[in-house]
C-alpha cells in the first residue's frame, strides 16, 4: 500500500551547508499493517511521513501509495485519502466534538445523516458513549478523551491510509495503554494501512507489525518487532531498544499463545492419584490442574504427592491462589510469577475453563531459544 523507493529531503542549514535530513530511504509498508517509524529526535522518522502527504516535498526519490507516484496527485485528492493524526491535537474549540469529527466527510460532500452515523460508529470504537459527548465541546473533555477524538477523526472518511505522529506522547501512561488497546481493537475491524512515528520502543513493539529503526536520516533494520530484540543490526540498534531487550520479547507472546501450543491435560476430583502421577510423570509435570465437569479449575494436586499415595485427587487437592488471562502478555505473567512466589499459573479462558499453563521453566526456554516469533495478537484488555 506504501512504498518509499529512495526517498531523500535535503535542507540547508544556516551556514549554507546541506543537510540530508532522510538519506535514500526504502521502505514497503504491505495493506494493512502497522509500520512505526522508529528512532530518536532529528533522525528523519517524522520528515519521512511528512513527505507522504506531501506536507514536505521530496528533494528526489518516490512515495507511490497503492502503486501510484503521489507527484502526480494533486495534494487535496491525495490528503482525502489519508488520516492524519499528531501529537498536539487540535481540535476546533468552537465546534462540538461531532461537528469536530465531522469535518473532513463535510468537505467531502456527505450528507448529515451519514454523518452522524459515523460519529456514533467511531465513538464506540473507543469506548466513549456518543449520546454523553458528540454534543460537548473539546474544552469540556479530558486530554485523553480528546486524544481519542483526534484518532477518530482521522478515520471519520474511511480513508485507506493512516499516518499518526507520536499521536499518544502527550498522555499520561494510564490513558496512553487504554487509547493504545482501544486503538488496536480499532485497527483489527478497520484493517488500515498505517505508519506511526515514535521514540518509545514499548509503543513500537506493542503497535508495530514491523518497525523501521532510523538513524541519521536512514533506515538501519526494518523487521518485526521479535527480530529487532532478538537480533538488532548493530550496536546502535541494540542501544535504542534496550539493554532489557531478552525481557521485552516476552510482550510479544500471549498466554494464550502458550496454552494453545501444548496439550490440555488435567484430572477430575475422583482420578486416582496413582494415575495423576503417571500423566505428570509421563509429560514431566510438577503439577497437574484439577478440573469439574465444565472444565473449570477446583485446584491442584503435586507431583509429589502424588507418586506413592493412595487415593484420589480430592484428597490431596492445593488451592490455585492466581490465575492468568489467555490476552496476558508473558511479562505480565512472570511478574505474576514473582510477586506471589509461584512457579505455574493456570491460564483460563473467559468462561472460566482452563486451557493450560504458563510457567517460569517456558519463559526461560522461550528467552534461551533464540528463536524468533511471529506476532499473534489478541484483542487487548
Amino acid at each position: 500500500m506504501i512504498e518509499l523507493k529512495n526517498l531523500c529531503k535535503q535542507f540547508v542549514q544556516k551556514n549554507g551547508q546541506p543537510f540530508n535530513a532522510v538519506d535514500n530511504v526504502n521502505l514497503v509498508v504491505p495493506e494493512g499493517e502497522i509500520c512505526v517509524l522508529l528512532g530518536p529526535s532529528g533522525c528523519g522518522k517524522t520528515t519521512t511521513m511528512k513527505m507522504i502527504n506531501r506536507l514536505i516535498e521530496p528533494t528526489s526519490g518516490q512515495v507511490l501509495i497503492n502503486g501510484e507516484d503521489t507527484a502526480g496527485i494533486d495534494t487535496v485528492s491525495l490528503r482525502r485519502n489519508i488520516g492524519y493524526v499528531i501529537q498536539q491535537i487540535g481540535l476546533f474549540p468552537n465546534m462540538t466534538i461531532e461537528d469536530n469529527i465531522m469535518v473532513v466527510p463535510r468537505m467531502l460532500g456527505w450528507d448529515r445523516k451519514r454523518c452522524r452515523e459515523r460519529a456514533r460508529e467511531l465513538m464506540s470504537m473507543v469506548a466513549l458513549d456518543p449520546d454523553r459527548f458528540l454534543h460537548r465541546y473539546p474544552k469540556e473533555m479530558s486530554g485523553g478523551q480528546q486524544q481519542r477524538i483526534g484518532v477518530i477523526r482521522a478515520l471519520a472518511a474511511d480513508a485507506p491510509v493512516l499516518l499518526m505522529d507520536e499521536p499518544f506522547g502527550a498522555v499520561d501512561p494510564i490513558n496512553r495503554e487504554q487509547i493504545q488497546n482501544e486503538f488496536l481493537l480499532m485497527q483489527r475491524q478497520l484493517g488500515k494501512t498505517v505508519m506511526l512515528v515514535s521514540h518509545d520502543i514499548d509503543e513500537a513493539i506493542k503497535l508495530g507489525d514491523r518497525i523501521a529503526v532510523f538513524r541519521q536520516g536512514r533506515i538501519v533494520q526494518c523487521a518485526g518487532a521479535d527480530e529487532i530484540l532478538a537480533k538488532p543490526a548493530d550496536e546502535f540498534v541494540a542501544s535504542f531498544v534496550g539493554h532489557d531487550r531478552t525481557l521485552k520479547r516476552l510482550l510479544l507472546v500471549q498466554a494464550g499463545d502458550v496454552a494453545d501450543a501444548q496439550p490440555t491435560l488435567t484430572a477430575s476430583l475422583d482420578t486416582p492419584l496413582q494415575q495423576a502421577f503417571g500423566t505428570m510423570d509421563d509429560h514431566d509435570l510438577r503439577y497437574l490442574t484439577v478440573v469439574d465437569a465444565d472444565g473449570k479449575p477446583l485446584g491442584y494436586v503435586k507431583r509429589k504427592d502424588a507418586k506413592a499415595s493412595d487415593g484420589v485427587c480430592a484428597d490431596r487437592l492445593n488451592p490455585i491462589t492466581i490465575t492468568s488471562n489467555p490476552d496476558e502478555n508473558l511479562r505480565v505473567v512472570l511478574s505474576k510469577l514473582y510477586e506471589h512466589n509461584l512457579t505455574w499459573m493456570p491460564v483460563l479462558d473467559a468462561d472460566g475453563r482452563y486451557n493450560g499453563e504458563v510457567s517460569q521453566d517456558y519463559i526461560a526456554s522461550f528467552l534461551n531459544s533464540g528463536k524468533t516469533h511471529g506476532r499473534q495478537r489478541a484483542a487487548p484488555k
